[in-house]
């Protein structure tokens, strides 16, 4: 039998039954779908990650306060044994004394709000030395950054967040021009505005209460420890005991070299070790593991995703399955006459595979069509979606896989049937 007659067959076939495969291949578009729209999500997900991780480079070295040193309460208990913590001037002592670190940023964190005439905006502020904008990677589009010299004469100046600036001041270029230097109030106080941030987008990898460069306003480390995360930051009954005294406060060093990272994060846990008694009074972390983990932790619920949109497929696989062994026992005085008349095994194999082949392809183009509204649907649940012709493949790849499959059962059973019980079949 030529393949156009197998083909007509097939066609022939698939047009008697239009609904019922319909109803086999819905399971086919869904799982599809749901591949696509995983494979998209997951790429997404990856693609945040590294946006987040972007401007600090890989020698990076981030280091935390561990949470058990932070803060503790006054009870009536015994009195509380107060940790060592370093101090600000050991912290900037860094990078003369260990061989492998080139700099070192401060950062510390508090919220408030940030008034310019009538607009207000609730936000994270971050006193930062000079240091940490250089390892961050701050780029100013207007104005100029303050200096460790403006902190040590508490000069109260601030760089905003290009989001922060725009809904302070509105988004059009000269109106932000004409911001620096403008007067804002933070926690009541006057702050000089002298720069304004380039939009970065994500977190830009600062460190901090998960804020964003671009909605974050950034003063003088020593200005900040005096007026905004002070002592009065840490609330009543509490205190805190990283530098300066009070408000989150974090460091990133900065390695000379890729290779030095490593002895790096070693000089490090000794330095802290010999000054706080202890090297797990500070989580040392660096850049490039953070980003390797991360990236780690958004493949495996990518993978567990798929895995998941796999089993539809199956599901619908074995809905193909049922579909052919209907379309056998219906079919089995047709298969009878093409057996005397010739037809060889290999033909009503063929025949039955075209036919599942036929149900799956169009189940997985249809989901393909789908997966163009998947940003459109994610949108609503503030999901990201990032299309991908890898995703496209797979989800299409899986679905004719997984139609082939299970059609090849069905199939070879009907190649298997002898003609004279197949005529007769009542």
């Amino acid at each position: 039998m030529k393949l156009t007659e197998q083909l007509r067959s097939v066609f022939l076939s698939v047009a008697s039954n239009k609904f019922r495969v319909f109803l086999t291949s819905l399971g086919i578009i869904i799982g599809t779908f749901t591949i696509i729209m995983v494979v998209g999500i997951g790429k997404a997900g990856e693609a945040s990650v590294t946006e987040e991780y972007k401007r600090l480079s890989v020698e990076s070295i981030t280091i935390q306060q561990a949470n058990n040193n932070r803060n503790f309460r006054i009870g009536s208990g015994a009195a509380p044994t107060i940790p060592r913590s370093l101090t600000k001037d050991e912290v900037e002592a860094m990078p003369d004394e260990l061989t492998h670190v080139k700099s070192i940023g401060i950062s510390t964190s508090s919220s408030s709000s940030v008034v310019y005439g009538g607009n207000s905006q609730d936000t994270t502020i971050m006193g930062i030395n000079e240091d940490y904008a250089s390892i961050t990677h701050l780029y100013l589009q207007y104005g100029d950054l303050f200096t460790d010299d403006d902190g040590l004469n508490r000069n109260r100046l601030t760089v905003l967040g290009n989001d922060l600036a725009v809904a302070l001041f509105g988004e059009d270029p000269d109106s932000l021009a004409n911001a620096i230097g403008e007067t804002v109030k933070i926690k009541g106080l006057s702050f000089t505005v002298t720069g304004i941030l380039e939009r970065v987008g994500g977190s830009g990898g600062i460190s901090g209460r998960g804020s964003s460069v671009d909605s974050t306003a950034f003063i003088p480390y020593d200005v900040a420890v005096k007026y905004t995360s002070g002592p009065a930051a840490a609330g009543r009954g509490t205190f805190r005991m990283d530098s300066g005294g009070g408000g989150s406060i974090s460091y990133i060093a900065l390695a000379t070299d890729i290779k030095s990272v490593a002895p790096a994060i070693e000089e490090i846990k000794s330095y802290i070790a010999d000054i706080c008694g202890s090297d797990t009074a500070y989580t040392i972390t660096d850049v490039g593991s953070t980003l390797s983990s991360a990236l780690k932790t958004s493949n495996t619920m990518s993978t567990l995703l798929i895995a998941v949109a796999a089993i539809v497929l199956i599901v619908s696989g074995i809905g193909i399955m049922n579909v052919l062994m209907v379309a056998v026992s219906e079919r089995t005085r047709e298969i009878g006459i093409m057996k005397s008349l010739g037809a060889k095994r290999r033909t009503i194999l063929s025949i039955f595979l075209l036919e599942a082949f036929f149900i799956s392809v169009i189940g997985g183009l249809l989901g393909v069509c789908l997966s163009v509204y998947a940003p459109i649907v994610l949108k609503y649940f503030s999901i990201d979606f990032l299309p991908t012709m890898n995703g496209l493949m797979l989800g299409l790849g899986f679905s004719v896989v997984t139609g082939i499959f299970f059609g090849y059962y069905p199939a070879l059973k009907a190649s298997k049937l002898k003609p004279i019980d197949a005529l007769n079949k009542e």
